[in-house]
């Protein structure tokens, strides 16, 4: 993502994005997790990981507008974690169904193909241990959740927080794995 110094805005699929006015690049840093290397910016922090499926967690720095931070997740299962359509549904799954929107697109990283869920709503977040299925409802809520399919294994990366938290990191999580948002397009065109 580009520093922003003077801020316009271009709008693809209904979602509109921060662009900055020059094109001097954001300072990142190289986090290797197995077969994938992302490009991260220096203001994601990586934090300790809350459970031992996940290969790394890193703090979203809040937007202007918002109270709290959000989180981005990243697994491999070593080959498995279910179909894209599977993980898609559950993830679908994680917002009340009162108020929510979602959108799926398929892009290309080099030749590697990923699917981007965006969603967004009131957010059912897991509260402690997975197995006691407890979650906290967080309104204007928004979740990008890519699926990447590497010749190595599928990595899944997973970005929730409030909503002009996650808007504003769209062009950032996908160029952290060499994705484009400009060459999406939505599933099934």
């Amino acid at each position: 993502m580009t520093r922003l110094t003077l801020l316009s805005c271009i709008v693809l699929s209904g979602l509109t994005l921060p662009v900055a006015a020059d094109d001097a690049p954001a300072k990142t840093t190289e986090v290797k997790l197995r077969a994938l290397t992302l490009q991260v910016p220096e203001t994601w922090k990586q934090t300790p990981s809350k459970s031992s499926m996940r290969l790394a967690t890193f703090e979203i720095p809040a937007a202007s507008r918002d109270a709290g931070a959000g989180e981005l997740a990243v697994f491999n299962f070593g080959g498995g974690g279910g179909s894209v359509n599977a993980n898609i549904s559950r993830w679908v799954g994680q917002f009340d169904s009162k108020g929510r929107e979602s959108e799926v697109t398929v892009g290309e990283a080099g030749d590697q193909e990923y699917h981007v869920l965006e969603v967004s709503g009131t957010y059912n977040q897991s509260v402690g241990p997975p197995i006691r299925r407890q979650t906290k409802a967080m309104p204007d809520s928004r979740m990008l959740a890519v699926i990447l399919q590497l010749d190595a294994g599928v990595y899944f990366l997973k970005l929730t927080g409030p909503d002009e938290t996650v808007k504003a990191q769209a062009v950032a999580l996908r160029e952290s794995f060499g994705g484009d948002i400009k060459s999406e397009k939505k599933q099934g065109e």
